[in-house]
């Protein structure tokens, strides 16, 4: 058997045939192994090839760094992506309602409840709406509420209440008391609250909360700006390595594998560009699975280092990306099962229930109006149809896929209990809020 080649009538036996169909099998098979998800061998690649995202100064932002530095946002069609440092939350939000476009950002490493804020319109200029997407978790646990010196005696922890005491006696002679977190109905000022209301602070009477971005939390502690802080790692770490204060608990003492940052992407974007949007979600899962591994710790802690990206000693950082807290007050756990997790546990599949329990909340203590539709909000912003789709194209294994949008019943350190199926039991339950159940 012959066939002609080309213009110049070359004739191939059937024997070289079978060589080049062979060579192109083998080219076909390396393909899918360098680019699994498709970039996608067997369907049409991303419809552009980079995107801009933003992220804070915080190890939970490490997936993106290890997305860039690894090669994963390039392996599955996106080379030209950006991985952009951020000054603050408000300065994430800023960016983008621009949207690269308006020479912002298009997506970033975010505080769960923002993309709901901004998809309401309730922390943006004039209160117009900027729509966003959830695309994954980034981790579960791992933030950290810490103490000035000036409470050392205190060694103040789980309970809040010896510190109420503390602080109103320094209120009383005339001082202020500031508990600070790093943007108004984020998980910081969720989880701060929480606490204090736990220990009968009043959060919004019995203290001041203030803003400060994560960053600048260490230097502000130094010059007493505030009296107790919440923020993400490694900045309760340094915190400690500075002499500045002590941890009084990681949030996860709080909450059990609670959920904490997103992946968060404009809508028009998502929408505009969904193959690219599947494309920069395999990426990050990747970069998820990666950075969960313990043998790739030590590695991931010097990655975040970099002054690109966080610009701190890798002693602020692998301690406890590896589980071992030292409080800094004398407490130290070693191997603790609170550690930042990645991927174990599904901790990046986006549950709605974790995201209504954050709006939740944030109708406690007045971000959003008591009547706020959550679940047709959660039906806008929440993509976790984009993350299955994703990860059945990455290969995970339908073990790791949760069949179930809830994760159930969470009970939270002081015993109360949030069903997803009766949020307003949760808030009546709740003894100091904002609103009337």
């Amino acid at each position: 058997m012959t066939i002609m080649n080309g213009r110049f009538g070359r004739k191939i036996s059937r024997r070289q045939m079978l060589k080049v169909g062979a060579g192109a099998a083998a080219l076909v098979a390396a393909a899918k192994l360098n680019f699994p998800g498709g970039a996608f061998a067997d369907e049409a690649g991303p419809e552009v090839k980079g995107a801009r995202l933003g992220f804070i100064a915080l190890t939970d932002a490490a997936p993106l760094f290890v997305a860039k530095e690894k090669g994963f946002f390039a392996k599955y069609g996106m080379p030209d992506v950006t991985v952009e440092k951020q000054t603050s939350w408000g300065t994430t939000r800023d960016n983008l309602v621009l949207g690269s476009e308006g020479n912002g950002i298009d997506g970033a490493h975010i505080l769960t409840p923002m993309p709901y804020l901004m998809t309401a319109g309730l922390v943006t200029q004039n209160n117009v709406p900027t729509p966003m997407h959830i695309l994954a978790r980034l981790d579960l646990n791992c933030q950290g509420i810490s103490v000035g010196n000036e409470y050392a005696d205190l060694k103040v922890g789980l309970d809040a209440a010896p510190l109420k005491a503390a602080l109103d006696k320094k209120k009383a002679s005339g001082k202020s008391v500031k508990a600070a977190m790093t943007f108004p109905g984020g998980t910081h000022d969720l989880w701060i609250r929480y606490w204090m209301a736990a220990g009968g602070i009043d959060p919004d009477r019995d203290i001041e909360t203030i803003v400060v971005p994560p960053p600048q939390m260490v230097a502000n502690m130094k010059v007493h700006t505030m009296d107790v802080l919440c923020v993400g790692e490694p900045w309760n770490e340094q915190l400690i390595h500075q002499k500045a204060g002590y941890s009084a608990l990681t949030t996860g003492e709080i909450w059990k594998d609670h959920p904490e940052k997103a992946l968060g992407m404009r809508a028009a974007w998502v929408e505009k560009h969904p193959r690219a949007a599947k494309a920069l979600l395999m990426a990050v899962m990747e970069a998820l699975q990666w950075c969960d591994k313990e043998e790739n710790k030590d590695e991931l802690a010097a990655i975040s280092a970099k002054r690109q990206w966080m610009n701190v000693p890798v002693a602020d950082i692998i301690e406890r990306i590896k589980g071992n807290f030292d409080y800094g007050d004398g407490r130290v756990v070693k191997n603790s099962p609170l550690l930042m997790k990645f991927w174990r546990d599904h901790a990046s599949y986006p549950f709605q229930s974790h995201d209504l329990w954050f709006i939740t909340e944030n109708m406690r203590w007045g971000q959003f109006p008591r009547s706020t539709d959550a679940k047709a909000l959660i039906a806008k912003v929440n993509r976790e149809d984009l993350w299955k789709d994703a990860a059945k194209t990455l290969g995970v294994a339908a073990a790791d896929i949760p069949t179930s949008t809830s994760r159930g019943k969470e009970t939270l350190f002081d015993g109360k209990v949030f069903d997803p199926e009766n949020p307003d039991a949760y808030l009546k339950s709740l003894t100091i809020k904002r609103i009337e159940v």
